[in-house]
């Protein structure tokens, strides 16, 4: 009982904002993108629009999540969302555009086919998106639908770097997902970079 009513008391925190867009608005959209810090690989962004009446307990911030319950969650969100698009930048336009300007790239690629007019963003402003912009700060731990955008940008991106690694073993890309750990950085000296690693976060790493 203790562990529903810790749920159902971190899904009312997380349902706040939601429920004002979902009383002032017909459709609104939650964004949000993985994969801006680490040395390789895209940066890919989720846009979600969530049903009001068809609430999913699982749905958090996907860094609070293990991987297997972001797996449950993630198809728990792909039955029950009314839109859920997804784009990418990869790590040449991350080189050629800065890695803030791709993850704004990416969010409007995923953001293109939604019907919705207001966008809850993760933190970014400016995004460029087709409708009015609300930058949450935190917003994957505080908003509903932008937690539900985290889990399925987390779990595609991952999965994307685990198909990577089938191409580049020797990264641990399956391992970890192209941050910079203490095996990643080993062998990023011994073999030098492949076509997937971002050339301006892993130059002065290599000097």
């Amino acid at each position: 009982m203790v562990m529903a009513d810790k749920r159902a008391e971190r899904m009312n925190e997380l349902l706040r904002t939601d429920r004002v867009l979902w009383q002032s608005e017909t459709v609104f959209a939650g964004i949000d993108e993985a994969g801006r810090g680490p040395l390789a690989g895209h940066v890919l962004a989720a846009c979600v629009v969530m049903p009001p009446d068809k609430l999913l307990m699982g749905v958090d911030d996907s860094k609070k999540l293990s991987e297997n319950r972001r797996d449950a969650v993630y198809d728990e969100i792909i039955a029950a969302a009314l839109y859920v698009g997804v784009g990418d930048a990869s790590a040449e336009e991350i080189d050629r555009l800065n890695i803030l300007n791709a993850a704004k790239l990416a969010m409007r690629r995923a953001a293109r086919n939604v019907p919705a007019r207001l966008f809850a963003v993760d933190a970014v402003t400016n995004v460029g998106l087709h409708g009015r912009e609300l930058p949450i700060v935190h917003g994957d731990a505080v908003c509903y639908s932008i937690a539900a955008a985290s889990i399925i940008a987390k779990v595609l991106r991952d999965r994307r770097m685990r198909q990577l690694h089938t191409l580049y073993p020797m990264y641990g890309f399956d391992r970890n997902k192209g941050y910079g750990t203490p095996e990643h950085m080993r062998m990023l000296r011994i073999y030098g970079p492949c076509p997937e690693h971002r050339r301006v976060f892993i130059r002065k790493l290599l000097v």
